[in-house]
């Protein structure tokens, strides 16, 4: 049984080592030696992760409880202590639920050594940090293996579950990796778009032909049924199906061909059917208490536009067009995103002047022959939408990070208040490497307060702001935010005195209504 002293050990020696090569060759070498039963558990834990992505489970807890006065760690800690610890932990429930898991934590505790317990918190807060990453725990599997990151890479996109794709790649190495297919209940990473500049773009990259789809102001979801059981996702691949009961009746009631795995969008709406602007979605989305009354005080309409398993044959690698063509099979044709495919770049206008005055954000362009990437962006989908702009003035900026160390980044915009300045959000998109650098020089010369994050500048440089919706916001004392924002160019030829006015903005807040609801 593999001990998590010997994990503990590994942590230290990768946090040691510069070097990611060396990193990832340490964990390989751990990996190779583990048994089939204990591979999982040391790629869940290596990942910073309580439960692999597969289990559902989570521990409802923040940290590791202190050890009691006398420590004593007699038996050596094994990782199947651990998991059954944890498993305890997860399963916790009714009267006296918070003392077992309190109770169950300081035993691993009071076992744990200094570094073990160490070990166990980083866990439990969910980020293993000092030189530890899913991305380097992938690497040193497939060098474990003896295959390509490529293949694993794949794998992990396709299962969703990186503990899956290490018992495939030590187990039966590129031949079973390529046989890896989607598994229903195990979130995977949405496939994403490019911005096209417009309908003629979009068609010349898809050979003349596209298929046109409304671009909901909604939420996206990936929806997974098989019988009863329901469970729903969000982009960032939270577990949201107990926020949503209205939309798991629907998959319910309507849906057929399971095990599915569907691609969507959810998008609230007001008495009379609009739709609401995202803030009044995102509150739905956060409900954990009143469900039932939400649900019915702000209803939501589900939009499927993808199919990704169906009867539980995967679908990634077939076409849109088919793709589509099974979409239709498992929802009846109905609940399907509006589409159209069209050939002319009139065609794709009128199609998205249709979607803007339906209160929506634009419109989607997909290539008929396109597979389904899980996480991949490219040309083979583009989102066109009609750009919303105000010019604002950089009233400050933080230091950046990562990649951006080094620049001023992320810019503090404000719009004109009397004779004084209404900040309505920040940004740090837009930019090219070089502009950021130009960026950071001009407002370093136009600092006026400096606390060693921030720096407070004069409001001099005016930018051309695009943003996809105005929202209320107890952020800003202005009361309004714009989401999405990013800077589309330098006004150099307007003054501060002529940026965009706080009720200017108020007034464009107001215009949003026209199409949508109100809540």
């Amino acid at each position: 049984m593999a001990l998590l002293s010997d994990l503990a050990m590994l942590r230290a020696r990768v946090a040691a080592s510069g070097s990611r090569l060396e990193k990832r060759r340490l964990v390989a070498e751990y990996l190779r030696e583990l048994s089939p039963e204990d591979l999982p558990r040391a790629v869940t834990y290596l990942s910073g992760r309580a439960f692999p992505a597969s289990d559902p489970r989570v521990l409802n807890v923040r940290s590791l409880p202190a050890p009691g006065a006398t420590p004593s760690p007699a038996t050596p800690l094994t990782l199947a202590d651990v998991a059954r610890a944890f498993g305890d932990v997860a399963e916790a429930g009714g009267a006296g639920a918070r003392r077992l898991r309190e109770s169950r934590l300081r035993e691993l505790a009071e076992r744990a050594s200094e570094a073990e317990r160490d070990l166990l918190q980083r866990v439990i807060y969910g980020e293993m940090r000092m030189g530890l990453s899913e991305g380097l725990v992938l690497e040193a599997i497939a060098e474990a293996a003896g295959v390509a990151s490529a293949a694993v890479r794949r794998a992990a996109l396709v299962t969703g579950d990186l503990t899956a794709v290490a018992a495939l790649a030590l187990g039966g190495g590129a031949q079973a990796l390529s046989a890896a297919r989607p598994r229903v209940f195990v979130p995977l990473l949405p496939m994403l778009a490019e911005i096209a500049g417009d309908v003629g773009e979009a068609l010349a990259a898809h050979g003349g032909v596209s298929a046109m789809e409304y671009k909901y102001d909604g939420a996206r979801i990936q929806l997974h049924g098989d019988g009863e059981r329901v469970a729903i996702w969000s982009r960032r691949l939270s577990d949201v199906t107990g926020s949503l009961p209205d939309i798991v009746d629907i998959a319910r009631r309507d849906l057929r061909g399971a095990p599915f795995i569907l691609d969507g969008e959810v998008v609230a709406l007001d008495a009379a059917g609009r739709p609401l602007p995202f803030q009044e979605l995102m509150r739905r989305f956060r409900r954990v208490r009143g469900v039932e009354a939400a649900a019915g005080a702000v209803p939501l309409s589900l939009h499927l536009f993808d199919c990704l398993l169906a009867e539980g044959r995967s679908l990634l690698d077939e076409p849109y067009a088919r793709r589509w063509e099974a979409l239709e099979r498992v929802t009846g044709g109905r609940r399907l995103a509006e589409r159209s495919v069209i050939s002319s770049a009139g065609e794709g206008e009128a199609f998205m002047a249709r979607a803007l005055a339906a209160g929506h954000e634009g419109v989607m362009a997909k290539q008929l022959q396109s597979t389904y990437e899980p996480g991949g962006r490219g040309k083979r989908w583009f989102k066109l939408k009609t750009a919303l702009t105000v010019d604002c003035v950089i009233v400050a900026a933080d230091r950046g990070s990562g990649r951006r160390v080094g620049w001023l980044s992320n810019y503090h915009l404000a719009v004109r208040d009397g004779d004084g300045w209404a900040e309505v959000g920040k940004t740090f998109k837009g930019l090219t490497d070089r502009e950021f650098t130009e960026m950071t020089e001009r407002l370093r010369a136009l600092a006026t307060e400096d606390d060693g994050y921030t720096v407070r500048v004069r409001p001099d440089v005016v930018v051309e702001v695009e943003y996809n919706e105005i929202q209320k916001s107890p952020t800003y004392e202005s009361g309004l935010a714009l989401r999405f924002a990013r800077i589309a160019r330098l006004r150099e030829d307007k003054s501060p005195a002529q940026a965009s006015t706080i009720e200017e903005l108020r007034h464009l807040y107001e215009r949003q209504f026209t199409t949508k609801g109100r809540s």
